[in-house]
This record gives structure tokens, C-alpha cells and sequence, in this order.
């Protein structure tokens, strides 16, 4: 494992953590107002189902804060194959490793599930530039790309990365 690990303590979220993780995830300005009450669902339909949703849901706390979140699961209809959802950071904690820290936990988490495949989606717009970097530094490739897909001039990109 890497030593991202030993700085962070990541365990399933609960609904305590909610309003922290909803709190950076605005505080990042990456998401519109339609993308965070999306992302409330999915954090409160992972917590309230547990280790039977869809969603597998986590969070990073340091010194008892919690830092970071992350939400991945299998994708319906496939074989060994599963998606990160969401993946969050407290703008305070960027560039710190935490981010990595959490890839590699969910890399961890879905191998041990017999996953073979992650897919991750992101805006093609440049407010994501550094997301797409982040992702390529991973190992993740870009497979596919959808023309205005979340708006006009704003394209969907298609990550993944075999396991």
C-alpha cells in the first residue's frame, strides 16, 4: 500500500459526515447547483443502504477532520467493471496526496471485489484540466469523449484504467 495511507485514516462514510463533504464538495467550485443536491442523493443513498448500495461511499478524515470523499461501485450491467462516481478533496487539502491516497484505497477495494475495469467521467471544459492530469498521472486513459454533453462547449470525457 502506499504511504498516502498512513496519513489519512479512510473509513465508510456515515451520515454525520454529510455536511462536511457536501460543504468542500461547493467549496471546490467545480460543481453546479444540480451536481451537488446529485451528489447529496448519492451520499445519503450510500449511507442509508450500506455495504448493499450500489454505492460504496468513504471518507478520509486527518486529525479527526474529515478531507476527502470518495463514492465508486460496480457498474450495472457488466461484468467486473465499476465507476467512480465522485471523488473529493477539501480545497485546504489539495496537493497534498489525499486524492491519490483515495484512488489507489478504491483500486484496493475493487480488486479485492474481482474488478477488472474502472471507468471515471469528467468535463472536458479546462476548469478540469488539472482533473484530467490528475487522472492521466494514475494510469487512467482517456477512452472516449461526447461533444456538449453537459452543456454546450462542454464536452464528456471517458476514463479508465484495467486492474
Amino acid at each position: 500500500m502506499s504511504n498516502d495511507f498512513a496519513r489519512y485514516k479512510i473509513r465508510p462514510a456515515c451520515p454525520e459526515d454529510r455536511q462536511k463533504v457536501i460543504s468542500f464538495l461547493s467549496a471546490t467550485s467545480f460543481f453546479r447547483d444540480g451536481e451537488l443536491k446529485i451528489a447529496e442523493q448519492v451520499f445519503d443513498d450510500a449511507v442509508r443502504q450500506g455495504q448493499g448500495s450500489e454505492y460504496l461511499s468513504y471518507v478520509a478524515e486527518q486529525d479527526s477532520s474529515i478531507v476527502g470523499w470518495i463514492c465508486f461501485g460496480p457498474t450495472p450491467c457488466t461484468v467486473g467493471t465499476y465507476d467512480i462516481y465522485w471523488i473529493a478533496v477539501d480545497p485546504s487539502k489539495q496537493r497534498s496526496g489525499l486524492g491519490s491516497a483515495l484512488i489507489r484505497f478504491a483500486e484496493d477495494k475493487i480488486k479485492t471485489s474481482n474488478g477488472r475495469m474502472i471507468v471515471i467521467e469528467t468535463s472536458a471544459s479546462n476548469l478540469y484540466l488539472p482533473t484530467r492530469s490528475f487522472y492521466n498521472k494514475l494510469g487512467y486513459l482517456q477512452m472516449a469523449a461526447v461533444d456538449n454533453f453537459y452543456a454546450p462547449g462542454d464536452g464528456k470525457l471517458v476514463y479508465a484504467k484495467y486492474v
